[in-house]
């Protein structure tokens, strides 16, 4: 099959590999590096995120994504409890945590664990909730004669804490106030 198999690779089978295949119309060549990796988890390259948003009611991914070979074994807690998959709760296997219908006793602090036979490390964030973003007035279907102006009105609700941005698209197309102001205009 022309395949080479190596099994319990150590640090010495690291190296430049050659395949030659050869018949008697001639010999080709082929090469492929295999590097040989080992370490053990560590968040320094990309910490959890210290502050996390998660909308009442919606769902949050908080991701742990250690540089760690081989890959680790994930585990979490939130404050000192261990976390286990259920019904509104599930580790994947990448190492993200997901919550689902988020409600005020999600808040505080969670801990990623990531855990390989090279050594452990942890990184830990604080998930805090926000009340839902809703449309409180949508926009409504117009019939306007060729020529005149419309107008659209679009208002929601928001958590004060956090900032509130408007985008109207077009047939899914995002409108460009500023290169079309002479046939679109927003009134804030």
């Amino acid at each position: 099959k022309g395949e080479l198999r190596m099994q319990s690779l150590t640090f010495d089978d690291a190296g430049m590999y050659q395949c030659i295949a050869e018949n008697m119309h001639g010999i080709i060549y082929a090469n492929a590096e295999l590097k040989i990796v080992a370490s053990p988890p560590t968040f320094e390259l990309n910490p959890m995120k210290k502050k996390i948003l998660a909308a009442k009611g919606g769902r949050v991914i908080i991701e742990c994504k250690p540089k760690a070979a081989p890959k680790p074994k994930f585990s979490w807690s939130k404050g000192t409890e261990l976390l286990a998959n259920g019904s509104r709760i599930r580790i994947w296997d990448d190492g993200s945590l997901e919550i689902i219908n988020v409600t005020k006793l999600d808040e505080g602090r969670y801990t990623c664990f990531a855990e390989n036979n090279r050594g452990k490390a942890n990184s830990t964030g604080v998930l805090e909730m926000t009340e839902a973003t809703r449309i409180t007035l949508a926009p409504l279907n117009v019939d306007v004669t060729v020529g005149e102006n419309a107008t659209m009105q679009c208002i929601a609700s928001h958590d004060p804490t956090l900032d509130l941005t408007f985008i109207w698209s077009l047939n899914g197309f995002v409108i460009d106030f500023e290169k079309e102001h002479e046939h679109y205009e927003r009134n804030v």
